[in-house]
C-alpha cells in the first residue's frame, strides 16, 4: 500500500455528503490532501456516467466510495463492480466503502471488493443520527412534529463523526485493510425515544407519530418526492427497520478504541447549535 504521505490526494465520493465532508475535513487536519467529487463539485462524477470515473480516480492514493442514492438501489451492484475494476486498472486499490445493515444489496456490494484485488476496508453503518439534524427529518424537528412509517423496532443510532474516524483511521494505518466494521451507537433506541431525547435536549415540545406506510408515500409524493425517491424510503423504513437490525455492535470500539458516541451526547450538542430551534 502507498503511504499517504505521498501527496497524493485522497478521492471522496460524496465529498459534499454527511460522512464525506467530515472525512475531508479531519483528512485537511492531518495534512492529507483529498479530491472532492461529486455531481456538483469541482471534479465532477456522476455513478450514472462512467466516463467521469477516470480523471477522479487518476492520480489519487485511496478512494472514501459513497453511493448515492443507497446501496439498496437496483443497479449499484454492478455499478459498484465496474467501478472497482476501473479504479484498479487505473492503479488505485486502496478502497474503503461506507455500506448499510440489513440491506442484501449493499451486503452483495461489499462482496465485490471482498472479491476483488483492491486493499479493502468495510464499513457497515446503522442508520446516522444525523438524519435527525441534517437530512430529511430535520424539519420535523424543527416544526414539531415526526411523522414516519417506522415499525415500533429500535435502532442503535450512530454520529457520523464516529464513521468518518473510522474511515480515517482506515486510511492512516494498513491494520485495517481487509476488515470490515459494523458500526453502530452504544444503545438501542425507537424513533419515537430518539424524539424524546432532542425534545429534552431542546427544551420543546415535538410530537412523534408512526403514520401507515401508505399514507406516509402518498404524503410525500404530494410534496413532489420522486417516486423512485418514495420506494427508496418504503424499503428502508419497511424491510431494513423491520427489526432485522435490532441489536449493538462493537465496530467503533474494534477500530478505534472507544466507545461510540451516544445519542444523548449527540442530541446536545446539535441542541447547542441552534440549528433545531423553531422558523
Amino acid at each position: 500500500m502507498k503511504n499517504l504521505s505521498n501527496n497524493k490526494p485522497v478521492l471522496i465520493i460524496g465529498g459534499n455528503g454527511k460522512t464525506g465532508r467530515r472525512v475531508a475535513t479531519k483528512l485537511a487536519e492531518r495534512n492529507i490532501p483529498s479530491r472532492i467529487a461529486s455531481r456538483s463539485a469541482a471534479t465532477v462524477f456522476d455513478w450514472n456516467n462512467e466516463s467521469t470515473w477516470a480523471a477522479a480516480i487518476e492520480g489519487t492514493s485511496a478512494v472514501y466510495i459513497t453511493y448515492q442514492p443507497d446501496l439498496a438501489v437496483p443497479g449499484a451492484v454492478e455499478t459498484i463492480q465496474a467501478f472497482t475494476d476501473t479504479a484498479l486498472k487505473l492503479g488505485v486499490s486502496r478502497l474503503l466503502l461506507l455500506s448499510g445493515r440489513g440491506e442484501e444489496e449493499a451486503q452483495r456490494a461489499e462482496r465485490v471488493l471482498q472479491q476483488s484485488a483492491a486493499e479493502w476496508t468495510i464499513v457497515r453503518a446503522s442508520w446516522f443520527a444525523q438524519n435527525f439534524s441534517e437530512s430529511f427529518l430535520m424539519d420535523g424537528i424543527i416544526a414539531g412534529h415526526v411523522a414516519v412509517p417506522a415499525h415500533s423496532a429500535k435502532e442503535p443510532f450512530i454520529d457520523i463523526d464516529d464513521i468518518a474516524d473510522v474511515v480515517i483511521a482506515a486510511l492512516m494505518n494498513p491494520f485495517h485493510i481487509g476488515k470490515l466494521y459494523e458500526v453502530t451507537g452504544p444503545r438501542l433506541m425507537s424513533f419515537a425515544e430518539a424524539v424524546a431525547e432532542i425534545a429534552s435536549a431542546t427544551n420543546r415540545d415535538i410530537t412523534f407519530q408512526q403514520l401507515p406506510p401508505e399514507q406516509y408515500a402518498a404524503l410525500a409524493k404530494s410534496h413532489g418526492v420522486p417516486e423512485e425517491m418514495i420506494s427508496l424510503m418504503m424499503y428502508l423504513f419497511t424491510t431494513v427497520l423491520d427489526g432485522r437490525n435490532e441489536y449493538v455492535c462493537t465496530g467503533i470500539e474494534e477500530a478505534l478504541e472507544r466507545p461510540a458516541t451516544d445519542f444523548t451526547a449527540y442530541a446536545k450538542a446539535v441542541a447547542a447549535s441552534g440549528v433545531w430551534e423553531e422558523q
